[in-house]
């Protein structure tokens, strides 16, 4: 089967949804997703949306909080770009029909209702806007509804990409490119149902599959989150930049049942203490900040507590606030602590750190273009160079509001330019595949690439681990490969695959970076050299003739 579209948008988050809204009216749109289209990253974002609209605050603040915290490598005019369409962008979710927190107190005579806004680690002022603490619920929810309602939107649940079509695209089951400028015509994708592979061909492909989390044993991520978008964009040719800075959120609650549960950092922006497991704070042993400092010195800092107590995790305490306020600012979070026995308006809850967000991604200019012509990327697989080396909390939904914006402004003039094509993708080709007879392949190294990169490529990194992990992924590589040319493809390969590829892209970027910067820390390495290293570290694939 080919299918034809103007656009096709890989991934139902925050950032693909507002892209395929915006292009709508001028195109047919097709969202391939792979599993339900609520199955996002965004979706589970409770803390919030950065963007000034206190009176106190300013855009110089914001882009000063956001320089500071990516540590040297944000890009300067792109956090210009993003913090001052950042209300302009929060107006356009309201205007769609999001419900925001509004202030309880009466506004003056003819002003409009006042944001509720919260505040969260690294910034200097109140500026999260939020609903509840289910923020990126409330944010799916409105723009699934409008998707599904638009009449130039289809949407493909349970469809899972499996590589891009360039127009080098060649031989079986492969992309093999022989010149670095190529242009994206589309995506090969699998529909989980049938299990047949079809070709969808376009005029404008964007990558917005969200995050890497699940390349690690612990994660605040779903467990779509496998860098789908990532790996997919490096096969292809596509430049990547700064994979060795992986966020790792200092607070995911630690329970067996509770699974990829987070805490919000905007439990600590309310007052919320870290104890160790006596009920003595530490933070303030870490950084000025204390419990509101960035998040890569906050996970640091647990990790180094675990290590000298041996514990299996640390406490988060925010019962010296109002039992009240507690219930109505995080009921989300509340009703899972008491499902699973803590009560967090009288008790500590216990939390430890986790892989919660990729920094870096697949590089893209102002619009959200990649150096692969008609490809875009957004949201968590992209590096814009808003974040640098260390995300700012709550900065990347706006991030992923302002460039889908912008990104659709981009397509839609580029659309214009783009004369049909005169050939027609190759369709899939399975010959000489059989069904797959050896599923313990996929399950056995699934589990150990994330073991290895938890333990090796972790919150504190040295050569020698690195150097482990690099040899140990060498070899799970030819594994996979061997099993992928000689198989049908089926889901889990897919993600196996993938999840391979961005373990190893990591393992690359964190060794070539003789420093330690932000969310990347070696103990070889523990200063900081901006004379040599400040700078992206970018990488693409090789290709051969």
């Amino acid at each position: 089967m080919k299918d034809n579209w103007n656009f096709i948008v890989i991934g139902s988050g925050v950032a693909g949804l507002t892209f395929a809204l915006k292009v709508a009216d001028f195109g047919t749109v097709a969202i391939i997703t792979k599993e339900g289209v609520m199955d996002s990253n965004t979706s589970l974002a409770q803390g919030g949306i950065a963007s000034v609209f206190g009176e106190l605050d300013s855009f110089d603040l914001h882009i000063q909080d956001t320089l500071a915290s990516g540590d040297g490598l944000c890009n300067l005019e792109v956090v210009k770009k993003v913090v001052r369409n950042g209300p302009d962008r929060i107006r356009d979710l309201i205007q769609l029909g999001v419900n925001f927190n509004l202030e309880d107190t009466e506004p003056a005579a003819g002003n409009p209702p006042r944001l509720d806004l919260g505040r969260e680690g690294g910034h200097s002022k109140k500026r999260i806007v939020h609903a509840q603490d289910m923020t990126g619920k409330e944010l799916e929810r409105v723009l699934v509804e409008h998707v599904r309602n638009h009449k130039n939107i289809s949407l493909f649940e349970n469809y899972i990409a499996i590589d891009l079509i360039t127009r080098s695209t060649r031989m079986k089951r492969g992309l093999v490119t022989t010149a670095h400028d190529d242009i994206c015509c589309g995506a090969y994708v699998l529909d989980k149902q049938t299990q047949q592979v079809k070709t969808f061909y376009a005029q404008i492909t964007l990558l917005a599959t969200g995050g890497v989390g699940k390349v690690y044993l612990y994660t605040s991520n779903p467990d779509i989150a496998t860098g789908d978008g990532i790996a997919m964009g490096y096969r292809a040719g596509a430049t990547l930049a700064n994979l060795e800075f992986v966020q790792f959120h200092p607070t995911c609650l630690y329970h067996p049942e509770a699974k990829n549960f987070l805490i919000s950092e905007a439990v600590r922006g309310d007052g919320g203490i870290l104890v160790d497991k006596a009920g003595n704070s530490f933070m303030h042993r870490y950084d000025p900040q204390k419990d509101l400092a960035c998040r890569d010195v906050v996970a640091r800092a647990i990790d180094t507590e675990l290590k000298k107590s041996g514990a299996d995790s640390v406490f988060l305490d925010i019962s010296q606030r109002e039992s009240s306020f507690i219930r109505q600012r995080f009921p989300n979070i509340y009703r899972r602590c008491m499902e699973l026995g803590y009560d967090m308006t009288v008790e500590p809850i216990p939390v430890v750190p986790a892989a919660h967000y990729m920094c870096g991604g697949i590089a893209t200019d102002t619009a959200g273009r990649t150096d692969i012509k008609q490809l875009y990327a957004l949201g968590e697989t992209a590096c814009t160079g808003l974040h640098g080396a260390n995300r700012l909390a709550s900065n990347s939904l706006i991030e992923a509001l302002v460039y889908a914006h912008s990104s659709a402004d981009q397509a839609l003039k580029e659309l214009k330019t783009i004369e049909p094509q005169s050939m027609l993708p190759p369709e899939w080709d399975e010959v000489e595949t059989t069904d797959s007879d050896e599923g313990i392949m996929v399950s056995h190294n699934w589990d150990e690439i994330r073991r290895l990169m938890w333990n090796y490529v972790g919150i504190v990194r040295s050569n020698k681990r690195l150097a482990r992990a690099k040899r140990r992924i060498d070899i799970i590589q030819k594994e996979i490969q061997e099993y992928y040319w000689n198989f049908k493809v089926a889901p889990d390969l897919i993600e196996l695959r993938n999840i391979a590829t961005v373990a190893e892209l990591i393992i690359k970027c964190a060794s070539y970076r003789k420093e330690s910067r932000g969310l990347h820390y070696n103990i070889e390495y523990p200063q900081k050299n901006d004379q040599r290293w400040q700078k992206d570290t970018l990488t693409r694939r090789s290709f051969l003739n």
